[in-house]
């Protein structure tokens, strides 16, 4: 099989597995297990938690000691023996365990496999900024063809959506032992400092400014993202506590609405390459951010009826808020960082989006919502999204005037060789 259409393979299940519970598992915990909003924001603080330590630790290993194919493996026949013991679990408390061993197993695997994916394109000479793209856009359809499933049968409201993501992972696990060998590069390097050799070095990137800024910025939309995960099909299934909402479209299929944000990421990827080039990668960061205040503005004045649309466009424009920052930061640390420690490095962005801007993300916005955006049981989603979009308005500004980046086009190229 040609490499492209490997590791194409590599990225549909890999997304396929978080799609099939991601979005879905709000109604799991408030209708069929029926817990409490109060408690729900911490269940997505589990992958923030888990990419705190564990993308660098397994970046750190990668580096060092261990093919990343067969580290990827591994992680992935662990997560599926996690995944298809949630639904087994009835406390909250416990649940919450559960989600985080899944999310300690999960998460590194995000960057192994951009890793995995890197080194592959660039030992067989391909150009990773032009032809990584297109691979991983198959992602983004594995995430959609999973919550389809899941929606139309019935399931996103079932366990059966940990059973379908636990049977992708072992599929994932033992397909992942086939991927070209991606061997340690830094192992035969010579000697090494105790900083180098436990990855630490990594973490030497804040000293340069425009790093630090990136990674803190990255914490930032880390946590916007997370607002969209945790409360968007919530949002939407809501509508059904409005008479006349009740019976609509947009309640009984909530979760294929939903997967219009990933079919739009599906376009704005493949148009990541020619934005980059054109426009350099602080204005491609910059225009994610404004992106993000018109999807939570738009969810927050739109409605099942005469503002289906403004729902529908908000979830066209998800596309480009999350694929803007979060495919092109990846090839920007790709590009600014040694090779013997990329795949620490790549780790360390892990742990800025989906570990420390996940906490935050999850963690204050169900602070903030159940306290003062909830009234007689009930979230008032209008000034909620309101709320999330000036948020997100304030850091696109914010990064604006203090992240400073020369665009050079030619420097994009170095990354194949």
């Amino acid at each position: 099989m040609a490499l492209k259409y490997r590791l194409t393979l590599m990225n549909f299940l890999q997304f396929f597995i978080w799609g099939s519970w991601l979005i879905t598992i709000g109604n799991y915990w408030f209708q069929t297990k029926q817990w409490s909003g109060a408690e729900f924001g911490v269940i997505f603080s589990t992958m923030g938690i888990a990419s705190l330590f564990m993308p660098a630790i397994i970046g750190v290993i990668a580096d060092r000691w261990v093919n990343a194919e067969k580290l990827y493996s591994i992680l992935h026949i662990l997560g599926a023996a996690s995944l298809f013991l949630i639904p087994q679990i009835n406390n909250p408390v416990t649940f919450f365990w559960g989600i985080l061993l899944s999310m300690v197993f999960y998460m590194p695997t995000i960057a192994l496999a951009n890793s995995i994916a890197y080194t592959a394109l660039k030992n067989g000479d391909y150009d990773v900024v032009k032809d990584f793209p297109p691979i991983r856009v198959w992602g983004t359809v594995g995430f959609i063809v999973a919550m389809w499933i899941v929606n139309l049968t019935g399931n996103k409201s079932s366990a059966n959506q940990f059973y379908i993501a636990s049977a992708a992972s072992f599929l994932l696990g033992v397909y992942a032992l086939s991927l070209p060998k991606c061997p340690p590069l830094a192992h035969a390097e010579g000697k090494k400092t105790v900083s180098q050799i436990l990855g630490l070095d990594a973490f030497g990137l804040f000293k340069n400014r425009k790093m630090a800024l990136f990674f803190l910025f990255s914490m930032c939309l880390g946590a916007a993202l997370q607002l969209t995960n945790a409360y968007g099909d919530v949002y939407l299934d809501d509508f059904k506590n409005i008479p006349e909402y009740a019976n609509s479209f947009v309640i009984r299929y909530s979760t294929i609405i939903m997967s219009i944000s990933q079919i739009s990421e599906t376009l704005f990827i493949l148009a990541i390459p020619f934005f980059l080039k054109r426009f350099g990668i602080k204005n491609v960061m910059l225009i994610s951010m404004l992106a993000w205040v018109l999807r939570f503005g738009l969810f927050g004045l739109g409605n099942p009826a005469e503002g289906l649309w403004m729902i529908i466009l908000s979830c066209i424009v998800y596309g480009m808020a999350f694929d803007f920052f979060n495919i092109s930061g990846s090839l920007f640390v790709e590009t600014t960082t040694d090779p013997s420690m990329r795949s620490s490095a790549q780790g360390l962005f892990m742990m800025m989006t989906n570990g420390f801007g996940a906490i935050i993300g999850s963690s204050v916005s169900g602070f903030v919502i159940q306290n003062y955006f909830t009234h007689d049981g009930l979230k008032d989603w209008h000034s909620i999204w309101l709320t999330f979009a000036a948020y997100s308005l304030v850091v696109a500004v914010l990064f604006a005037v203090f992240f400073k980046h020369k665009h050079e086009p030619n420097k994009l190229q170095e990354i194949k060789h």
